[in-house]
């Protein structure tokens, strides 16, 4: 009988340990911290390294990290029934220019997309929402604000049914936008629309992971929740 392959590890050609890069990319990501505070943490550590050190791995191992946590996600819930999704956008400056964070977040508060155009229009909708739907697959309703361009969207994709408009019925999708507005306070916003779209889809995966939504559970349950998340964290890409 044939071996299977094992994948070579994503950490082989670092002198540092997974551990120390996990937790750097975690701290920096997840946190609103510029890298030369990540930096001094973990000098206070023990860790000498440079905040170019921090900047990448970020870049190598932060879309690694997102890519697993979504991975995870879109297998537990692919086919779930009563799947509810709520879409809304954001304006955000790219090098002192408008641009639109498209997100799509479902019922339990998890960032399913994140997706940025330069444009607030049809087309834009539309390719956000069938990037989404081929990702995750269909969602029973889906929940937007009083924009005609996801009307006009979800008629062309043949979802018009399924759609919901209310004033407060986005609540949801609007908290939601509130963690990484701190994050690009701290970031003292970006520069390129790529690197704006990589960092908006890894922070999304990695705040899904570390969000407990601590308001809503009780002290003990609160307690075994980040333990629990910090150990999953600490076996990506193991």
């Amino acid at each position: 009988m044939p071996r299977r392959k094992v994948a070579p590890s994503p950490f082989r050609y670092f002198n540092s340990s997974p551990e120390i890069i996990r937790l750097a990319v975690m701290m920096y990501v997840n946190y609103p911290l510029l890298l030369r505070n990540v930096e001094d943490l973990l000098f206070e550590r023990g860790i000498d390294i440079t905040h170019e050190t921090v900047r990448y791995w970020w870049n190598r191992f932060g879309p690694l990290f997102a890519g697993d946590i979504r991975r995870q996600r879109v297998s537990r819930m692919r086919g779930f029934r009563h799947w509810k999704w709520h879409l809304d956008e954001m304006v955000v400056k790219v090098n002192g220019k408008h641009r639109y964070l498209w997100r799509a977040v479902d019922h339990e508060g998890e960032i399913l997309e994140s997706y940025v155009t330069r444009e607030r229009d049809k087309q834009a909708a539309l390719r956000f929402m069938k990037k989404a739907l081929k990702r995750y697959g269909r969602a029973e309703t889906i929940i937007t604000d009083g924009l005609r361009s996801y009307a006009a969207a979800m008629s062309d994709l043949g979802n018009a049914g399924r759609q919901e408009v209310g004033r407060h019925l986005n609540n949801r999708v609007e908290n939601s936008h509130l963690p990484f507005r701190r994050r690009e306070r701290a970031m003292q916003r970006f520069r390129q629309v790529k690197s704006f779209q990589k960092f908006a889809s890894v922070h999304a995966n990695v705040h899904n992971h570390f969000n407990t939504e601590r308001h809503l559970v009780d002290r003990n349950t609160f307690k075994q929740c980040p333990s629990a998340a910090l150990a999953e964290w600490r076996q990506l890409m193991g």
